[in-house]
């Protein structure tokens, strides 16, 4: 039997939920290619394979987990809608993912949320709420969207159904990149980490799993080293996607299954994001910078190894690029 999450009554979802999702989203999703820097390898010692999720369907890896949560629900759920709170991709998914079934979706949005994603949330139909850039202000201003509209909350990360979603991506890695020694990935809710130690314990469980955090943003590093759960309310760091801290169902897969938990400096993730562009031609979100630039921190931990490396999006304004404005 899986094991249980928590207190609850769920259970880890099973190598044919995965396989199941992946066969409900296909159809509104790509199979990302995965990309290689001979620069990098040699810079780094280790080889490197780079999943390009900035690629995907509305730029982020999060369509996947949207997408089978949205489709996953039965008519009469989905005539209600969908809700979320989000600072950003997301937020797009859902809408995306909303707009494929044909489906309202509201979003409570941060108000310094980027006006690229706003931009985009509309674009694909979303209606935004915003609200202040705190944790406890999103899911204050969440509860009073579901109390009047009736939609189904669909949560960013801390979600079996967005968890299990997520893990395709993993498995297309593991899939096309075989004998794979350690996958990196960013963390900030935990809902990918989850998603690919899922993936992981099921197809390939002698890869290491290692999650990226900024040094600003460091909870699920914290919560790792206590072996406790611990959360910040509204950190400030360039890595705008991974503010938000682990739940109970996204702490249970990186507290069981993580191999480590690794930070980087705001320095270090901006030069990482801007030696990504030189290097590969890829402008990616500061968030998706973060495993390059634990990498390149932790040298020994990853020469000679294969490495999977997740680029979770590639959502970015280009008129305040980082390396330009610090």
């Amino acid at each position: 039997m899986n094991k249980p999450i928590g207190n609850t009554e769920l259970f880890e979802p099973s190598f044919e939920d995965i396989a199941q999702a992946h066969e409900r989203i296909k159809p509104y999703i790509h199979r990302t290619p995965i990309l290689t820097s001979s620069y990098l390898n040699e810079l780094t010692g280790a080889e490197l394979f780079f999943k390009c999720e900035n690629f995907q369907k509305v730029g982020a890896f999060k369509v996947r987990g949207a997408t089978n949560a949205v489709f996953g629900l039965d008519n009469a759920l989905a005539k209600q809608g969908v809700a979320t709170h989000s600072s950003g991709n997301h937020a797009m998914a859902l809408s995306y993912a909303a707009s494929m079934r044909g489906i309202p979706c509201t979003v409570v949005m941060p108000n310094n949320a980027p006006e690229i994603k706003k931009a985009a949330v509309q674009g694909y139909g979303g209606f935004i709420v915003e609200c202040l850039p705190s944790s406890n202000s999103r899911e204050q201003a969440l509860e009073m969207v579901v109390k009047q509209t009736g939609a189904e909350f669909v949560p960013p990360y801390n979600d079996l159904r967005v968890i299990t979603g997520q893990a395709t991506c993993a498995r297309e890695l593991i899939e096309d990149v075989p004998e794979l020694d350690t996958i990196v990935a960013p963390i900030g809710g935990g809902g990918l980490t989850s998603g690919t130690v899922l993936t992981c314990n099921h197809l390939a469980p002698g890869i290491d799993v290692i999650s990226a955090e900024p040094e600003q943003a460091d909870d699920a590093y914290r919560s790792f080293q206590s072996n406790t759960l611990v959360t910040d309310d509204a950190p400030v760091t360039v890595a705008d996607g991974l503010k938000v801290s682990l739940k109970e169902i996204t702490w249970h897969f990186v507290s069981n299954y993580v191999t480590d938990v690794q930070t980087a400096s705001e320095a270090e993730i901006i030069a990482a994001m801007k030696l990504t562009w030189q290097r590969m031609k890829l402008v990616i979100e500061a968030s998706c910078a973060v495993p390059l630039a634990v990498i390149l921190k932790n040298p020994d931990v990853y020469r000679g190894k294969r490495v999977g490396v997740i680029i979770t999006g590639g959502n970015v304004d280009l008129d305040t690029l980082p390396w330009l404005t610090s």
